[in-house]
This record gives C-alpha cells, structure tokens and sequence, in this order.
C-alpha cells in the first residue's frame, strides 16, 4: 500500500486522495528541471505545470525557481489535495492551481516554463481503476494535445520540459518539430547500468539549434545503493540524501 504522504526536505506531498502517486522518476523530472532553469541567464517569470497531480512539480520547482507557478489538474480529488499541498508550503503566495480540463484552459498571458509529466500510454494494458488510467494514459489528454497546449501558453522564448517513456521519444520529438518546438536538452534515465533507458526528459524552445545536449541519469550504483549523480540531483529534496 502506498504511503499516504511523501516528506521532503522542504515541504510534504499528501497524496492518499492522488490519482497518480510520488515516483522516482517524477522527482527526478522535477530536479532536473529545477536545476536547469536556475542556471538559465534571462529570468523566467512564469511556469505552467499541466497534470499537476499531487503538485509535486509545482513545490519542487518552487524551491529553485523564483515567478509564478499555476498548475492545472483536472482530476477533482487530486486538485483537492495538491491545493492543500499547496497551501501548507512556504511558497503558497505565488503558487496557483486551477481545476480545469487544459485543452480549454486559457489565461491572458504566456509562460516563460512549461512543464508536463503527461499521461503518455496509448493503447497499453489498463487497470481497472478508471481515474488511474485517466491520469496515466492518454484517454483525456493525447501527447498532440499536450504540445498544441504547451505551445499555445509558451512565449516566444519559453521553455516547454516534458517526461516520457524512452522509447517514445524519437517519434515525440518529430511531432514536436511539426508543432515547431525543438529539443535542446535531453536526459536519459536508467535504473542501473545493467538496465535500457526508460524515461527521458526532453526540454525544448521554438529556436531550430540543430543540436541536442544529451545526459544520462543512473539512478542505483548497486541494488541498495543510489549512485553519486542521482544523490547529487536529489540531495535538496530527498529527507536522507
């Protein structure tokens, strides 16, 4: 049985009443991406988080990234707890979620960030929970969905940064490009050095470089040990890193 909350250094994640749980590889996303968008040299003002779930990305972006955080989470129960997930943290004051389907989202101004940990399974095996699959697979919002919504909310210098399933990111990337969004970054995320790549995290602009930086992520050194990248990336948010 899942633990009903989830302690980090600098806030909690309740999520008993989530429709998707705290992973290993969503916290990864968000350190990550936290990481890089501090390091960034023009200042981003705004960020966007589509699927905010729990609001796990919205607090673990909130400890390096200074703006505007909203979120938007259509799952009723999940926006419920992420909201009091909110409210409970020190960054309360600039964090906003909104109950909404994103397809019909719309605010008056664009977001310097967006971030997704999208439902991205289509067609593969379900569960019998209904809201777990509306969170996890594709059912509500399609990954053509999510970039014509990510495009349509990023300035014109913006960042979009999105997790997936490695093996879908050849395909993700070209249908990126029709929707003139390039990668630029890309992390490659594997359980051990024994193990594929399961999970890549993929930062893109509007801008055609022509070249990809390209990181790759071990996260166990040995079976009960995590390696010295992944405790690096972790140490601000894991309690015993």
């Amino acid at each position: 049985m899942p633990n009903h909350y989830f302690q980090f250094k600098q806030f909690t994640v309740y999520q008993d009443r989530c429709a998707l749980k705290v992973s290993t590889d969503s916290c990864i996303f968000g350190a990550w991406v936290a990481k890089k968008v501090a390091g960034i040299e023009h200042h981003l003002n705004a960020c966007l988080d589509i699927g905010s779930g729990s609001g796990l990305l919205m607090l673990m972006l909130a400890q390096q990234f200074p703006g505007m955080i909203q979120g938007v989470e259509i799952d009723k129960s999940s926006y419920e707890q992420a909201t009091e997930n909110i409210a409970a943290s020190k960054w309360n004051n600039r964090l906003q979620l909104f109950h909404k389907d994103v397809k019909l989202f719309s605010v008056p101004h664009q977001y310097d960030l967006v971030i997704s940990n999208p439902p991205f399974y289509e067609g593969d095996l379900k569960s019998l929970n209904s809201r777990y699959n509306f969170a996890k697979h594709s059912d509500g919002l399609t990954l053509q969905d999510l970039l014509e919504v990510a495009e349509r909310n990023l300035s014109a210098k913006g960042i979009f940064a999105v997790l997936l399933p490695f093996h879908r990111v050849a395909w993700f990337e070209q249908l990126a490009a029709s929707c003139e969004l390039f990668v630029f970054d890309r992390l490659m995320i594997r359980q051990s050095l024994q193990h594929p790549h399961f999970r890549a995290v993929l930062m893109m602009n509007r801008k055609n470089s022509g070249q990809t930086k390209k990181e790759e992520l071990v996260i166990r050194q040995s079976a009960d040990q995590y390696s010295v990248a992944f405790k690096y990336l972790l140490k601000e948010y894991y309690l015993h890193l």
